[in-house]
């Protein structure tokens, strides 16, 4: 068998690598990924320029779309008709490109389904003005040229883009082994930020945040992403962010006008009624597309009343259906050294700067070339005017007047023959004078280009006055608003009941329950053996409950979940996971914002939010930091109405005589705190607390028309006094308070008596 030696072989490894290279590259360079200069991809530059050469500029007649595609992949771009009108049609959309490079006359679809757009035979375009942004300059040096896919047509390899179309419109693009994610922003601020970095080319990205507040799509969906988050993208060129639907709200309804970038309005409703079907959404009873050519996007979600939350039911939603959308960040380009790289936004503008520079030095030494060429040509028309005789007598009677021309006037060829295409009627005086003053039009011109082209400063200042027309003609304002928003959070089952006054009751011995109502008479409820009351709350069985231990841990159960008080209850232990030893001592129920007042026997305690007190854990979280020896005293409710604090204590004097003490101080002296020690209410001694001689036994807060139940283990049970009887108790928090009377011992506990009830002593 003969074998041709000519022929290599490779193993089948190496050819396998070098094809899948091939095909990596060819995909990642000439398919995915946008180059920085235009930010455009292949096809999408392809388009713009056979769009160009039909003349379908923006003050022309529109033309059958058919044709523009079928230039396009006839020419340049050797592929499916689909696929390059579908490039087409996004450059088209509104929703979908910031700034539209192609004005579409037709069907070019919806937001609510982007590929309804109809078949190219239907619909018509041309480019916008916008456009020309990115070709006005194509035949004026400014780019280099390539052959086309069979050689037979030169093709621009880039457009010569007066602005950063990438930052502005963005893109999408999956390439092999790597991808893009660009989003759009607004023109003033990215012209802005462009000016800045000519400025000063030190500029970092904190700088440029002063002008690019961030990401900005066509519709007024707020865009959720912390400054932190937001500085950290532009920075290291990969992130992300949310964009939430824009609402209002009306009587009973919900009215979303804004949907995120590329969400479906449909598939949104769908989503709620799927929802609704599975009882998910209980507030919710009606659901509408209201949307029309006029308002495209007006999806009504009708509430059952307007005492329900509509912030609240939005923010399940934002979590469970597409009105809440992430968008990833990868701002992944090919860098002017023709390579893929993922771009910091200052490294970007900085790279598009250095790309406009070679591109205006390109036409201004293009316009340079032009115009001393035509400053030849003129100067070899003005010898005609010098001496014409001369030059008609050559031209009449030699041979071979070129020849004899360049040889008697010493001129160029190219000066002899627009001599020798001169029209008799150009040999008239006035022709003259038009002739010199263009010549010292173009002298001037020269003079100025050639300033340009030696200095960077004048180069600088020139690409700014650019940005700065542009921006003038082209600006508008930011449609997205940026927010920072805590997380969307959906709705659990325990928020899905229905609301219900409850009152959540603690046991001495740690057994917890729940009652119906509020007119509940904790006291009276029967209890296990010895067993007795030790704290109440009242709350919502849709609200948290929380439970407060000695060491100052709090832990969190659902109100609805908790036994009924037709029973005994059960054992809060047997909900939770505590430490050995540990007692319990209060609840507290309410809203996220509610406010308690927490305390302990070594006379500390703050103001908290509830918020702060609740854990998913089982072992609960440690709320309030105690001293050694010391316990949690049971949480006290604060209203708006409260203005007032009131401890009582036990204290011992110079001589260990021990008293029983009481102080009110008011309650803007305490600070509010999410957890921790607190701070002093009363001044207990430290070592007196150590020796279990001084220590807090009760706290409340009073509001200004309330009475205080002072009770104690003496014959008379306690006494209500109001505030002007305790004037003499009234001081500044973290002082030593005032004996009480005679009579008064063992433990004092303290309770409100507020202004509608009528309270009997016990």
């Amino acid at each position: 068998m003969n074998i041709n030696k000519n022929i290599n072989s490779i193993s089948l490894k190496d050819y396998a690598e070098e094809s899948y290279l091939n095909y990596s590259m060819y995909v990642i360079l000439d398919r995915a990924l946008p180059h920085i200069g235009d930010g455009m991809k292949p096809v999408q530059r392809r388009i713009l320029y056979a769009m160009s050469e039909l003349g379908l500029n923006a003050g022309s007649k529109y033309k059958k779309s058919a044709r523009t595609v079928g230039d396009v992949i006839g020419k340049f771009h050797p592929h499916g008709d689909s696929a390059a009108y579908e490039a087409m049609v996004l450059m088209a959309q509104h929703f979908s490109f910031r700034y539209p490079l192609v004005d579409g006359q037709g069907n070019w679809g919806t937001q609510d389904d982007p590929k309804s757009f109809a078949a190219m035979r239907y619909t018509e375009s041309k480019l916008t003005g916008f456009a020309d942004l990115l070709l006005s300059e194509l035949k004026l040096g400014t780019v280099d040229w390539q052959p086309n896919f069979d050689g037979s047509l030169l093709e621009p390899t880039l457009l010569p883009a007066k602005i950063p179309s990438i930052l502005l419109n963005g893109t999408t693009g999956i390439a092999v082994g790597m991808a893009t994610d660009i989003p759009s922003h607004n023109i003033n601020e990215v012209l802005d930020a462009a000016i800045h970095v000519l400025d000063n080319p030190k500029a970092t990205t904190k700088d440029l945040l002063k002008y690019i507040q961030g990401p900005d799509f066509s519709n007024p969906a707020p865009i959720i992403v912390s400054p932190e988050e937001l500085q950290e993208m532009y920075e290291t060129g990969r992130g992300g962010f949310k964009v939430r639907a824009y609402w209002e709200v009306e009587g009973n309804d919900i009215i979303v006008r804004a949907l995120p970038h590329q969400a479906s309005g449909s598939k949104i409703l769908e989503q709620i009624a799927d929802q609704m079907q599975k009882k998910k959404l209980p507030m919710v009873v009606d659901l509408r597309d209201e949307g029309d050519h006029k308002e495209p996007v007006r999806l009504v979600i009708s509430l059952k009343s307007n005492r329900i939350n509509a912030a609240e039911v939005m923010n399940h939603l934002y979590a469970t259906t597409d009105l809440q959308k992430n968008y990833r960040v990868n701002i992944n380009l090919i860098s002017l050294k023709g390579s893929p790289r993922v771009f910091a936004l200052k490294d970007l503008i900085a790279e598009w700067l250095k790309f406009r520079q070679q591109t205006v030095l390109r036409k201004l030494e293009h316009r340079l070339d032009q115009v001393d060429d035509r400053i030849h040509v003129l100067e070899g028309l003005l010898i005609v005017y010098l001496d014409l005789d001369k030059v008609i007598r050559i031209i009449r009677n030699s041979d071979d007047p070129k020849k004899e021309l360049i040889k008697t006037f010493k001129i160029s060829e190219i000066q002899t023959n627009a001599i020798l295409e001169i029209r008799l009627r150009q040999l008239a005086k006035l022709e003259q004078i038009k002739l010199e003053e263009e010549k010292g039009e173009l002298e001037l011109e020269r003079a100025e280009l050639e300033k340009i082209i030696k200095s960077k400063a004048r180069l600088k200042t020139y690409i700014k006055k650019e940005l700065k027309d542009i921006k003038e003609k082209f600006g508008d304002e930011r449609n997205s608003p940026i927010e920072s928003s805590s997380d969307a959070k959906a709705f659990s089952e325990e928020e899905m009941v229905t609301s219900e006054a409850v009152t959540i009751i603690l046991s001495k011995a740690g057994w917890i329950r729940s009652a119906k109502g509020h007119d509940v008479e904790a006291n009276n409820l029967a209890y296990r053996g010895d067993d007795k009351l030790k704290h109440f709350a009242k709350g919502r069985n849709n609200q948290t409950a929380i439970f407060f231990d000695s060491g100052g841990k709090a832990y969190s159960l659902q109100a609805h979940s908790l036994p009924s008080a037709r029973g005994m209850g059960e054992p809060l232990t047997g909900r939770i996971v505590s430490e050995s030893g540990v007692t319990f001592e209060g609840v507290a129920i309410g809203t996220y914002e509610s406010k308690i007042l927490i305390s302990n026997t070594a006379g500390f305690g703050f103001i908290s939010n509830l918020s702060n007190a609740i854990s998913n854990q089982k072992k609960g979280k440690q709320f309030m930091r105690t001293p050694e020896g010391a316990n949690v005293i049971s949480p006290v409710a604060i209203n708006e109405n409260h203005k007032f604090v009131a401890a009582s204590f036990t204290s011992v004097d110079t001589k260990k005589r021990v008293s029983y003490k009481l102080l009110i101080f008011p309650i803007e002296e305490l600070p509010v705190l999410p957890k921790g020690k607190g701070n002093k209410l009363i001044n207990i001694s430290t070592k007196a607390f150590k020796e279990k001689s001084e220590f807090m036994m009760d706290v409340c807060c009073l509001a200004e028309d309330s009475k205080l139940h002072i009770h104690h283990d003496g014959k008379t049970g306690g006494k209500i006094w109001s505030l002007s009887e305790l004037k003499n108790y009234i001081s500044s928090r973290a002082k030593r308070g005032r004996v009480l009377p005679e009579g008064y011992k063992g433990t004092i506990l303290l309770e409100e008596i507020e202004k509608s009830k009528d309270a009997v002593p016990e």
